[in-house]
Order: C-alpha cells, then structure tokens, then sequence
C-alpha cells in the first residue's frame, strides 16, 4: 500500500489536524505519536477553527515593522559594493565603517539577500574548526603560475604570483615564457619588493620549480644528475624549498584561492589591448588587492598588516 507523502506545509498539518477535529483521535493521543508539538497542535487546531485550511498555512516570520530601519541611501550604497567590488557582507561592513557609516554586517548581508546578490550553492558546505598557525611575515610564501586566459596579439603569456601566508600580501609579474630562469627572476622581484626577508617557500612539482619528476629523476638509482635552477637560487639566499604533494593543490591553498580572486574579479572583467596594457592593468590589481580588507586578517589589508607588524 503506497502512502502520499505532505508535498506542502499546509498538507502536513492538514494531516494531523483533520483526525482531531472529526474526533478519530483525541489531542492528547496524537501529541504522543506526532513529531511536533502539543503546543504546534493546539495552535493548528485553533487556527483551523477559526479559518479553516488557510489558517493553516504557513506565515512569514519577517517582522512587519522593524525599531530603526536602515535608510535608503545605506541601502544603495551597500548594492552599489556589492555590485561594484562582489565583495562580501563582512568587507562590505569594514568599507562603510571608513567612510564613517556604522552598520552591522548582518544587516548587509540581508540586505543583500532580499535584492538577490548572495551566491547560491547547491551543497551545504561542512565547516571545520581549524587550528590556525600564527606566522611571521615571509616565513612562508607561496609561489605558482596561472595561465592568462586566451591569448593576447596572437601570444600566450604565464601570471607569476607569490603570495605571503601571514600577511596575504602578494606579488605579480606576467612573463611570456614559463621555465625555471624566469622562476628564479620571479622570486627575485619578489624579494626585493617585499619589506621582510623571505625564509620558505612552496611550490608544487612543475618543471619550472624542481626536477624531482623530470626525466634526471625517473632513472633507476633515483638520483639527480643536476639540482635545478630554482634550488640553487634558494639554497644561495638561504631559502627553504617546500614541495607540495604530487596531485594536492589544496596543500598550496592561499595561493589558488588568490588566483580565483583574479579570474573572476579581473580577467573575466578586462579586455588586454597588448602585453603592455596586460602588465599596467595587473599591476593597479595587485595594488588594490594589497590594500583590500581581508577576513583572515580580521578587517586588515596586507599593507595595513605589515606596517602594524
């Protein structure tokens, strides 16, 4: 025998209450069968009495009239953020707080909920409490490359991106060419322009990085014939080399994360006339990210947190 499973509220109350009313069963009786509660039924049975099958449907619990409700012109400068920047309710909370606005930052995120600009995901993401590692600055820097997507005058080019674990603060540089001279040059730049000495870094297992999967390794003896470029620059500058494992870019998280930033937030909302017009355009992005409050940094950009430091 099938049984019809409620499709709405209003059919699951209707379920318990339409027994009660016509006396098959008595109040207290379904109370101890029903998952809800006795006070729930009381309160359907009343609203049925009183209106039939639409008291029994569902109501808001938004409340009607709110004690100090937020101006109009808070509420279009916080869409106008958000539309403008795609930053959160929390930052967005942080850059109002400069220009002088005091705001919860949950009111900006239901604001922001009620005009349809939250993100919507299909899966309800677990939450894990994490232990988090207090760093110095440059005690750890994570190096990778992203590709530039498409091509710019018929040419690819390769984005360089170091990024400092404890400040979040990061460097940028576009090359033509991804191999291990330009990776030495890359973290040489990055040294220079960033204002603390530089103790580790970690990269993953490209070619560009180390040759611990490249054919001097794949020999029998598993010995090296050479150390890689990259190595002799860190080991002359007293530089730990971190590798992460083969087929975890989770283990280089910050710096991926970083680079998701720059595909949605820049390059799919720029057009590059030429190589030229690519590196001016990254550099304004790399300075304004350098200055962008962060949430791991409580509020903080990473320019604001090296100068604290």
């Amino acid at each position: 025998m099938a049984i019809c499973m409620a499709k709405t509220i209003k059919e699951e109350r209707l379920r318990w209450v339409l027994p009660i009313m016509t006396g098959t069963i008595k109040l207290i009786d379904a109370a101890r069968v029903c998952p809800y509660s006795k006070r729930s039924l009381e309160r359907w049975v009343v609203a049925y009495r009183k209106h039939g099958e639409e008291g029994l449907e569902p109501l808001s619990t938004e409340p009607k009239k709110y004690r100090v409700e937020t101006s109009i012109r808070i509420k279009e400068r916080v869409i106008e953020i958000r539309k403008k920047t795609r930053k959160c309710a929390r930052k967005i909370h942080w850059q109002l707080a400069k220009e002088g606005i005091n705001i919860h930052e949950r009111t900006v995120g239901k604001i922001l909920k009620k005009e349809n600009l939250v993100r919507r995901y299909r899966i309800k993401k677990i939450k894990y409490k994490y232990i988090k590692a207090e760093r110095k600055p440059g005690e750890l820097v994570e190096i990778d490359v992203k590709f530039v997507p498409g091509k710019i005058a018929g040419k690819r080019y390769f984005q360089y991106t170091a990024i400092d674990t404890a400040s979040r603060w990061r460097h940028m540089e576009v090359y033509d060419e991804q191999n291990g001279w330009n990776s030495r040059l890359f973290l040489m730049e990055a040294m220079q322009r960033f204002g603390h000495r530089i103790q580790a870094v970690k990269t993953d297992n490209g070619f560009i990085f180390t040759n611990r999967y490249s054919g001097t390794y794949k020999r029998l003896d598993l010995m090296p014939r050479g150390v890689h470029s990259f190595d002799q620059f860190c080991n002359a500058n007293g530089i730990l080399h971190y590798l992460i494992d083969p087929g975890k870019p989770a283990q280089n998280g910050t710096v991926e994360r970083s680079h998701r930033e720059d595909q949605e937030k820049f390059y799919e909302q720029n057009v590059f006339k030429d190589f030229d017009d690519l590196k001016r355009k990254l550099k304004k992005w790399n300075m304004y990210y350098n200055d962008l409050e962060h949430c791991g940094l409580n509020g903080k950009s990473p320019n604001e947190f090296l100068r604290e430091y």
